[in-house]
């Protein structure tokens, strides 16, 4: 019996393409495991009432600047060249 080429070298190039596939893929883990070496999730979960029911006393002490002063000083240092 022959075989047809084009059969063959269809199934020589699935056959490289799956091998490129579990390899670049066992790479990807690996490299991806070895960054994440020392990460630890978080040990509190956003479902947990404590921090559900947290009151926003943290927020309150937010201030906000002026941008127009910002601008100017911004503006000021460039042109005078002081730090």
């Amino acid at each position: 019996m022959k075989i047809n080429p084009a059969v063959a070298f269809t199934l020589i190039l699935l056959t490289l393409m799956f091998g490129s596939g579990i390899v670049s893929s066992s790479w990807g883990y690996a490299i991806g495991r070895q960054a994440l070496t020392g990460v630890r999730q978080p040990e509190t979960r956003p479902s947990n009432a404590v921090t559900a029911n947290r009151s926003g006393d943290l927020q309150s002490g937010l201030v906000l600047l002026d941008e127009d002063q910002i601008i100017s000083d911004v503006n000021s240092r460039m042109t005078d060249g002081s730090n």
